[in-house]
């Protein structure tokens, strides 16, 4: 049994992430603030001996003896990380030093998420770890990305001067179970718009972008790159190659909610990407063969009854 610390372990990705370490046999700690995390999200893991939940903000040290860290501290929809700019980046950089400094006093092996945004508005297309990206440093999305891009810094830093064993993964557009209702993210509005009827708003003309995956081929690559051998650090891609336009999943969902909503175009926001899809074949290679495996009209379908239940 290891015991692992889950920061963001209330959100939707890191509830996923806690409930099979949990599965798996591990003792979990899941440290959040609850800014965009809810306990709702882990509400059926409270009464195992083996979690312990800690409403801690990471920006703020945390001491705990533990055997491996995944670093997922961090509002991750453009709704809440621009909501409070500095808070988002101070999230990003400080959660960062705080939990590497753990990780180096207890010896524990760490993974941060990191993200796609991290190439920016990519003029490189799939995109590959080796691409450093096209971003603005100075935009409203850059809390965010510049805030990720200098995590992946520290981490590297850590690694080289500390003797750290740091493991980062970029994370692709996810979704599944468990997302935010009202996180701005492409899949929950338009997945809410159409069980509620309304008009599914499409920014710009529909034609740009973007490649999902389903949240549980997400946790399969994190735990498999937190298994990974020492020496490969990342950072390594964890996406869907598989490519689709706005109008295309617009559409999709339409039809799969039976809804009679209409689209409607908006202006496109600043900084926001034309493009977005992975080179996974570094996570091939090193990560034991990792690919998605859930189809996105399969994901979508179990996703749909979610918010179907939650939107009661």
């Amino acid at each position: 049994m290891k015991k692992i610390l889950v920061t963001g372990g209330s959100g939707f990705v890191g509830s996923h992430l806690c409930r099979r370490l949990l599965k798996e046999g591990n003792e979990v700690i899941c440290l959040d603030n609850f800014f965009t995390g809810n306990k709702k999200n882990i509400l059926d893991l409270i009464k195992n001996p083996f979690f312990e939940l800690v409403r801690h903000d990471i920006c703020e040290p945390y001491f705990a003896e533990v055997d491996e860290i995944y670093n997922l501290a961090c509002p991750a929809s453009p709704v809440h990380y621009q909501y409070n700019p500095i808070k988002t980046m101070k999230t990003s950089v400080l959660g960062a030093i705080n939990t590497l400094g753990l990780a180096k006093r207890v010896k524990a092996k760490i993974l941060q998420a990191s993200t796609s945004e991290v190439y920016g508005d990519p003029k490189v297309h799939p995109q590959e770890e080796n691409y450093w990206g096209h971003v603005n440093p100075i935009g409203i999305r850059s809390c965010y990305d510049e805030g990720k891009r200098c995590a992946e810094t520290i981490f590297m830093d850590y690694n080289r001067q500390n003797d750290v064993e740091v493991k980062i993964i970029r994370i692709f557009n996810t979704y599944g179970p468990n997302m935010h209702p009202e996180d701005g993210r492409v899949v929950s509005n338009f997945i809410v718009q159409a069980l509620k009827g309304e008009n599914i708003t499409i920014y710009g003309d529909g034609s740009q972008t973007r490649s999902f995956q389903y949240v549980d081929d997400l946790v399969e690559g994190m735990i498999r790159m937190m298994n990974s051998v020492s020496n490969f650090t990342g950072p390594v891609n964890i996406g869907n190659p598989v490519e689709f336009t706005m109008i295309a999943l617009a559409d999709l969902i339409i039809k799969l909610t039976s809804s009679n909503s209409k689209l409607v175009f908006l202006p496109l926001p600043s900084d926001d990407p034309k493009q977005r899809k992975p080179d996974i074949s570094l996570a091939y290679e090193n990560l034991n063969k990792w690919e998605p495996k859930v189809k996105l009209e399969e994901g979508l379908l179990v996703t749909i009854e979610y918010f179907k239940s939650i939107l009661k």
